[in-house]
């Protein structure tokens, strides 16, 4: 049985900044949080609520489909829309993102706690982001606007599947002013995000079985992802100057690997780059051992002046070039691209509709409207000048703290300091102090024990987090088996 109850002597502030809709609605919620309302009771009819409360019958339908949307009122067709029973959800607790004891600091506890509802704004020592406040808030919010009053009926529909062209367009633009020969039409495809482009060429080449290389150190999360489509992951050492080709020659030869996974302009961790003499040899062993190259581009924009690039070398042809934008402009804008030689665009391509279809082309349109007026390339440096500063300044705190770096990155967003310690084991003990910090073992393909950390530059400013870091060496040097 339902019950319903007399309309509400409630009247909305005209003069208020909060919308009429935002106030009626407020008003019915707050009524059923309060029990004033209980469950399946009916709500005004919209006739009568509008009449009482003189309002528009639109405005007491917004109201009313933002309760349905909290889920507190349900409509029922012809009947009206009626109070829903308290919901068991709300009572179940919250996610915790606790390390049990013992437990291993692993990839995904350190996604999860990046990432989980409530996390703080500005990301801790083991993010790889940038906080907001660096970022140039209103120049992409400006974009969003400008997009919003012009993109038109297009929102409404799928994208093209090689991504929106003017977008291309200045992508292609942008690498060819470095050598790298993209056609819009024939070499570049839009992802969304760079991990989005690697997971695409990874199952497109790669068969349960197939050895991948990969960089040691190197990104963790392509170590999961490899693994979890049955690939063999072989790691090769990364030195100061790029791969140790050495190493790679020798890999190569035993394993016959399909892919080698790279970082070139600004390697992840270690800040490091790639030489020019290196280049040339990376690219004659994949060219002898017959395997593909990918380069992850990721951090490419904080590189001062025009890196050396395989893709630029070898002219898109194994190699395959995968950058994006959200290290730089907003990590929601989930913006990337793919650059490579044509048939294997068509194959990616026809892969990423299989997966999810076109790739959202509001975002893309934004990412272009910055690029088409010039905003781009002065935000970079403004933010890389940053960037710069405060890892200087970081390198000279971990100094102070008696770690070391063998080699001072060239540029990026990270420093990979030697701690003289078991930095798992440290990293679990911040994390139960609330602190986020990146240990060596999540940027080893074979989960190596390490005593690397992986320091955000974002953390410069941040006293809390260096204190816990130098009471936690402090206390790991003075007891190292605790």
């Amino acid at each position: 049985m339902t019950h319903s109850f007399p309309v509400s002597p409630w009247a909305p502030l005209r003069q208020s900044g909060i919308s009429l809709a935002d106030q009626l609605s407020e008003h019915f919620s707050e009524r059923i949080r309060n029990h004033g309302l209980r469950a399946g009771m009916r709500l005004p009819s919209v006739r009568a609520m509008a009449k009482e409360a003189r309002l528009s019958r639109f405005t007491v339908v917004q109201a009313y489909d933002r309760l349905v949307a909290q889920g507190l009122v349900q409509s029922r067709r012809g009947a009206g829309f009626y109070v829903c029973p308290p919901s068991s959800v709300a009572a179940l607790p919250a996610v915790n993102s606790t390390l049990a004891p013992g437990a291993a600091f692993d990839t995904a506890f350190l996604l999860r706690s990046m990432f989980r509802d409530g996390a703080p704004q500005d990301m801790p020592g083991g993010a790889g982001l940038l906080p907001p406040a660096w970022l140039d808030e209103e120049m992409v919010s400006a974009a969003v606007r400008s997009v919003g009053r012009s993109i038109g009926r297009s929102m409404l529909s799928y994208g093209v599947p090689h991504g929106l062209r003017a977008l291309r367009q200045q992508i292609a633009s942008g690498l060819q002013a470095q050598d790298v020969p993209a056609h819009p039409d024939h070499h570049l495809m839009t992802v969304a995000g760079v991990t989005h482009g690697l997971d695409l060429i990874v199952r497109l080449v790669v068969r349960p079985g197939d050895t991948v290389l990969v960089e040691d150190p190197g990104w963790f999360l392509i170590f999961g992802r490899l693994t979890a489509l049955g690939a063999r992951v072989v790691g090769v050492p990364r030195l100061a100057d790029g791969p140790d080709v050495a190493a790679l020659a020798r890999l190569a030869e035993t394993h016959r690997p399909k892919l080698f996974i790279l970082n070139t302009a600004v390697h992840n961790p270690t800040g490091h780059t790639l030489s020019a003499g290196i280049a040339y040899e990376v690219l004659r062993i994949a060219e002898r051992h017959d395997f593909l190259l990918v380069e992850d581009d990721t951090y490419a924009d904080f590189h001062p002046g025009g890196p050396v690039r395989l893709a630029a070398l070898d002219r898109l042809n194994r190699v395959m070039l995968v950058g994006g934008y959200s290290k730089t402009l907003a990590a929601s804008l989930r913006v990337g691209y793919v650059a490579g030689a044509p048939a294997m665009i068509e194959k990616l391509v026809d892969l990423k509709l299989l997966g999810g279809l076109t790739t959202p082309e509001l975002g893309e349109q934004v990412v272009c409207r910055i690029l088409v007026e010039g905003q781009y390339r002065r935000h970079v440096e403004r933010l890389r000048a940053r960037v710069d500063q405060a890892r200087d300044k970081c390198i000279k705190n971990l100094l102070a703290m008696e770690c070391s770096i063998a080699h001072e990155p060239h540029a990026g967003m990270f420093v990979w300091v030697d701690c003289g310690v078991d930095t798992e084991a440290l990293a679990r003990k911040a994390a139960a102090l609330g602190v986020l910090f990146a240990p060596g073992v999540l940027f080893s393909p074979r989960q190596a024990p390490s005593s690397h950390l992986r320091i955000a530059v974002s953390m410069v400013d941040n006293r809390h987090d260096w204190k816990v870091l130098e009471n936690l060496l402090q206390a790991s040097r003075r007891h190292p088996d605790t």
